[in-house]
This record gives structure tokens, C-alpha cells and sequence, in this order.
């Protein structure tokens, strides 16, 4: 009997059904651990190991990760991992990927994720991840992230921080449909307390565009609290947001530490606007921002790019009301003026600065702090506060580039004129080198005077001043400087009681009985002082007024900040009632003493005091008699002379001899 033969096909169709039945028995995705091992160290530039792989095949294919250990980098003094994860579990679309080569994840688990990051005092850290490329491919599309349990705890030396945050996704609160990621953090940052509220969507971008992710961030650090309310339509690019942003402190300068901008000191603040980030130009924005700082109101725009060598910042603000001493931080001064809203420390600051014999500000610019970013500032004060304060207005554009300052300008208005000032400083060997040049333009007389609340006057003053120095703070530039100051003034009336000051007259009375007019019209005034090595000498300083020759010198030293100044009156016309004794202005710059010079005063008024007790009482008033031998000056050549530079200084006796003629 024949043998009947088995068909070949069937024992290789057996053949194969065997082969993938004793592969679905003992086939195990750990196989494929090197390789997704491999793949993860790539992207992350760290070492990651995996215990176990598990994946569930389907449309949304589940691949799960068990006891995932991201290292440190090699070498980097650490006992324990950058970060070690439980369970992590993504749900992969496969089908949406083969279709349309999208990449979504609609659901990512993340299972006790515990993250070190550390960092060292030389700066070394194991948290900055050298990201592999994208190779140019789709972004993935991340849905829901559940958290559970996660921890963090950082430490980083040079910014005195070490703080822990505790983070996990619950489940909405009433009138939420989805579930919140939630954080909390606790520490200290920059050596201040640091606490931390932050809920979001546990949704990132696989949303609806009617409703995009909500943000609710509250931060403390130290005085400064920082709220952040609102919603982004992409999360992870932060576009489309409509989030408000209310920032509140003690300082501005606290917020180097949160955003890298070096701010200089300021009163207490509060300010509030619209954050967004323009994508397109790679910029941060703090648009239509308002608030106050000390007593001055504050808005306007700011964006940060901090995509450069140095984050550049650009900033165009506005002030309806300022008060000049919320300014004086920018110069290194004290700022503010007491307040509820300040410090202890800011109270103590102020009363130091008042207490101080310095009159100019001695603290040292931040070099270091300066070169930490780029500035492009424009600011404009439309009404400047003060009893005593002449300016009107302000406007400063100021450029900050490597640490290199450029004022071009800073322009005070006084009534119709304005005061303007172009400073350039650079410090390439950390010595900040200055230069400044100041013009003077029809500056108004009568807002001057008004300001003092005790004298009248009309006219307009023009000139400059110059300076070319070398310091780190405005006391140590002046203390070195060169250079000079000219001004000028042709017309225009003084007050009598400015004219007579030097002259001390007697009183009003008195004056309107000898007929002295109450007001003195003007001829000139030249201002003539060069600056060398700080000390400004005068080498011609003149008022001619009608009745009146006021006639200055002496100089200022601004090393030690002191003044020797000598005033002096001749009258014009014959006077009764004048003590004509020079004026002795010396002294602290900050609190000079104005005071008539004892000894020609105790010669005028003992032979006063001899006459009215021998004679009559009208015999006192010979030693007041002026017979008026001052002459008029010729105030053309005077200002051309003043106004012409590299000129050998002038003595008063030159000075005499030129004028009376």
C-alpha cells in the first residue's frame, strides 16, 4: 500500500503557527529595554537604566516603564540619582501616527517621581539636560499628566536656594470638568523664605480652543509676592495667554533674583499688567502694566528677549506724578521717603541717608550686575513732585549694552526751558569712566524762584557743564572730575530781597521808605567755574543789576565735600540802612553755613552800635551809607569771554579791572 504523502505547505503553515505560538509564550519586552535605554541617554544626556518594560497593544497602545533612574553626570558629587520614577506610563494614538504621522500621547502616568536637583558652589549642576535634537520632526501632543506623590528638592548655592515641592494631579474642585495638577513649594530662595501655590489643568495641549489651560500661581519670596491668574491656550509653547500678572515688594531690586534683570533699589511697589510671551519674536511681554512706586504713580510696557548673549530688555514707561526721591536708587542714592509700606531695614536706610554728612551718593554701581543684561529704557515723568523742586518734567532714554551706560538724554524741563543731559559711561578694567555734558536752555528764572517759596524773578539762563571722571559711585566721580560749568543771563529782574541778601538790609519798612525798589532789573549774569580734580573754583562770577554788583568766589571741593564761598554786594546808587559785609557761605555741601563774615560785620556794626550810644540814634545809620561806587559791567564781552573754552582763569582783580570801566 502506498504511503500518502503530508503536503509540504501544511507543515510549514504548522511550522510557522509553532514558531509565533512559542513566541507569544515566551516573549518578553524587556528585550527592549537596551534599545529604549540607549534612546532615552541620547535625548537626555544622561545615563537612564529601566527595570521593566510592559506595553498593551491596541489603537491606544500603553507602553509602561517600572523604576526608571535618570543618573547624574558622570562624575558630579551626588549620593543619590537625578531623578528616580516608580511607574511612568504613556498611552500612545499608533493608529493617528500611521495616518497622519501625528505624534499624541492623550495620557501620560507618572507614579512617585522623585527629582535631586542639585547643584554646586563652582556652578556645576545634574539638572541641565542636554536635550537631543527633534530632527526637525512633529512636537507630540501631550494630553492628560496624573501625578502621584511626586517630589522635588533643589539646592543651588549661588542662588542661596534650597527648597522642596511637593506635586500631584486631584480631582476638580466643583465647577472644574477635569482634573488640576497642584503644587506646593516651601524653602528659601536668594536667603529669603520662599513659599509656592501653583494649580493648573491637568490637560496640556490636546484641548478644546474654547477652553484653553487655566494658570493660578501664588509666590512669596521674602517682601516679594507674585501673583499669576489666568489662562494659555498651548501650555507648553505659552500661546494665546490672557494671564495677569500682580507683582508687590519692598524692593525692585528683590526681582534680580526671580528674572535676571538687574533693577536698582526703589521704594515699596505695586504694579500690575497682561503677561504674554510673542513666540514670533521671541519675547517675553508685560504689557499695559500700572502701579505705583513710593509716592509716584508708574505704566507702561516691558519685554524681555532672552534669547540673546545677554537678555535684552525693552521698556517704555510712564509716570503722571513722580517724586524725585523714588528715582534716587538709579544714581545710588537712598530711595523713597518713609512710608507704612516700608521696611524696617528701608525706614533705617532712609534716616542713614538723611543722618550722613555726604551730600552726593556714595554707593558703588554693580558692575557684574550691570552687564547681566542689555537695556533699552524710555521714560517719561509728565509732572515732578515737590515743595521745593523747580523741574517740571522729565524724559530719559537710557541703553545699557555690556555694561556700558549711554544717557542720550536725560532732559529736565524748568518752565519754557529745559535742563539736558548726554552721559556716557564705560568701565573696561571695572573703573567706571564718565563723561557728561549738560546744556542749559532758556531755563526759566521765575519757576526757579518760585520753588525757593521766598524770592521773585524773571529772566532765562543758558550754559553748560561738563565733567570727564573716573569712579564706581557719583561721590567718588565728582571727587575726581574735570571739567566746568558756564552760565549765563542777560535781562530778566531779581527780587530786592535776593539782591540785598549779601547787603542785609534792614527790613521792607525801610526799604520801600528809602524808595529801594522790590524788584531789580537785571543786566547780567556769568557763571564761570572750572572743575580740576573735584574742586569747582570760581574764575568769574557776577550779577549786575540795576542797583547792584554781586560779585562770588571761593570754590567746592567735592572730594570732601565742602564749599568756602564768599558773596559780596556794591551798590550802584546811594543807600542807607545796608551792613554791606560779605557773605561767607562754608562748610558741609550738604548743610553749609550762611553766615555774614564776623570780623567786617563786628568793625561796621561796633562803630554802629559806638555812634548810636554817644551821639543820636540817627548818628548809627553813617557806617550804612553807601555813596553807590559800583559801575556798570559790559556784559556782551563778559558772556563772550565766559563762553569761550580754554581761557586762563580770571582773577576778581582782573575781573574788577575789565568791568569798571
Amino acid at each position: 500500500m502506498a504511503t500518502r504523502r503530508f503536503p509540504r505547505w501544511l507543515a510549514v503553515v504548522g511550522g510557522i503557527v509553532v514558531a509565533i505560538g512559542l513566541v507569544i509564550a515566551f516573549w518578553n519586552w524587556d528585550w527592549f529595554i537596551p534599545l529604549v535605554e540607549s534612546r532615552a541617554s541620547a535625548a537626555l544626556g544622561r545615563k537612564v537604566s529601566i527595570a521593566h518594560m510592559h506595553v498593551h497593544l491596541g489603537r491606544l497602545t500603553r507602553v509602561t516603564f517600572d523604576d526608571v533612574v535618570v543618573e547624574n553626570p558622570p562624575g558630579f558629587p551626588a549620593p543619590v540619582p537625578l531623578a528616580k520614577i516608580d511607574s511612568l506610563s504613556a498611552a500612545i494614538d499608533v493608529a493617528g501616527y500611521l495616518h497622519n504621522k501625528a505624534i499624541r500621547i492623550p495620557e501620560i502616568d507618572i507614579k512617585h517621581p522623585v527629582v535631586e536637583a542639585q547643584a554646586t558652589k563652582s556652578g556645576q549642576s545634574n539638572y541641565q539636560l542636554a536635550l537631543g535634537s527633534s530632527g526637525g520632526g512633529p512636537s507630540p501632543q501631550i494630553g492628560a499628566v496624573r501625578i502621584t506623590d511626586g517630589h522635588v528638592h533643589a539646592v543651588v548655592p549661588k542662588l542661596n536656594a534650597d527648597f522642596n515641592v511637593d506635586v500631584a494631579t486631584r480631582e476638580g474642585a466643583q465647577g472644574h470638568r477635569e482634573d488640576q495638577i497642584v503644587a506646593d513649594a516651601k524653602g528659601t530662595y536668594a536667603g529669603q523664605p520662599i513659599t509656592g501655590h501653583f494649580v493648573g489643568g491637568a490637560l496640556l495641549s490636546l484641548r478644546e480652543a474654547s477652553h484653553p489651560y487655566p494658570i493660578d500661581l501664588q509666590l512669596a519670596n521674602g517682601p516679594t509676592r507674585l501673583s499669576l491668574k489666568g489662562t494659555v491656550q498651548d501650555p507648553l509653547k505659552f500661546e494665546g495667554a490672557d494671564v495677569k500678572l500682580d507683582l508687590r515688594g519692598a524692593d525692585m531690586a528683590d526681582l534680580y533674583h526671580l528674572t535676571g534683570i538687574p533693577i536698582p533699589a526703589t521704594p515699596p511697589y505695586h504694579v500690575a499688567g497682561a503677561l504674554d510671551y510673542d513666540r514670533q519674536n521671541n519675547k517675553i511681554r508685560f504689557d499695559h502694566f500700572a502701579g505705583t512706586v513710593g509716592h509716584s504713580d508708574l505704566a507702561g510696557n516691558i519685554a524681555i528677549d532672552p534669547g540673546k548673549e545677554r537678555p535684552l530688555l525693552t521698556a517704555d514707561l510712564l509716570s503722571r506724578r513722580v517724586d524725585l526721591n523714588d528715582l534716587a536708587g538709579f544714581i545710588g542714592g537712598t530711595p523713597g521717603t518713609p512710608s507704612e509700606a516700608a521696611t524696617p531695614q528701608q525706614r533705617r536706610a532712609i534716616e542713614q541717608a538723611k543722618a550722613s554728612p555726604g551730600a552726593l551718593p556714595d554707593k558703588t554701581f554693580n558692575l557684574p550686575k550691570l552687564k547681566a543684561a542689555d537695556v533699552r529704557l524710555r521714560y517719561r515723568a509728565d509732572h515732578i513732585e515737590g515743595r521745593y523742586m523747580p523741574l517740571d518734567q522729565l524724559v530719559v532714554n537710557l541703553d545699557i549694552t555690556d555694561g556700558n551706560i549711554n544717557l542720550h538724554p536725560a532732559s529736565f524741563t524748568v518752565g519754557k526751558g529745559a535742563i539736558s543731559a548726554n552721559i556716557a559711561m564705560e568701565a573696561p578694567e571695572n573703573v567706571i569712566h564718565t563723561k557728561a555734558d549738560v546744556d542749559f536752555r532758556r531755563v526759566d528764572v521765575a519757576r526757579l524762584m518760585a520753588a525757593t517759596h521766598l524770592f521773585e524773578g524773571a529772566g532765562t539762563i543758558g550754559g553748560r557743564a561738563t565733567i570727564d571722571t573716573t569712579g564706581n559711585s557719583v561721590a567718588a566721580m565728582m571727587g575726581n572730575g574735570n571739567g566746568e560749568v558756564k552760565l549765563f543771563m542777560a535781562g530778566g529782574d531779581l527780587s530786592a530781597l535776593l539782591a540785598d541778601l549779601s547787603g542785609l538790609e534792614f527790613g521792607n519798612a525801610l526799604m520801600s521808605a528809602l524808595g529801594i525798589p522790590s524788584r531789580d532789573p537785571m543786566r547780567c549774569m556769568v557763571i564761570d567755574m572750572p572743575l580740576n580734580r573735584g574742586v569747582l573754583t570760581s574764575k568769574v562770577l557776577l550779577i549786575d543789576t540795576e542797583n547792584h554788583n554781586i560779585m562770588g568766589s571761593g570754590d567746592i571741593d567735592f572730594r570732601n565735600q565742602t564749599i568756602d564761598f564768599e558773596l559780596k554786594t556794591e551798590p550802584k546808587h546811594f543807600t542807607i540802612g545796608s551792613l554791606p559785609a560779605p557773605i561767607d557761605v562754608k562748610g558741609p555741601l550738604k548743610k553749609p553755613s550762611i553766615l555774614p563774615n564776623p570780623t567786617e560785620l563786628g568793625v561796621r556794626g561796633g562803630i554802629a552800635a559806638v555812634l548810636g550810644t554817644f551821639l543820636t540814634p540817627l548818628a548809627a545809620l553813617l557806617p550804612t551809607i553807601q555813596f553807590g561806587t559800583a559801575e556798570d559791567h559790559n556784559c556782551r564781552e563778559l558772556i563772550t569771554q565766559a563762553s569761550q573754552t580754554g581761557r586762563a582763569k580770571i582773577s576778581p582783580q582782573e575781573l574788577r579791572a575789565r568791568t569798571h570801566r
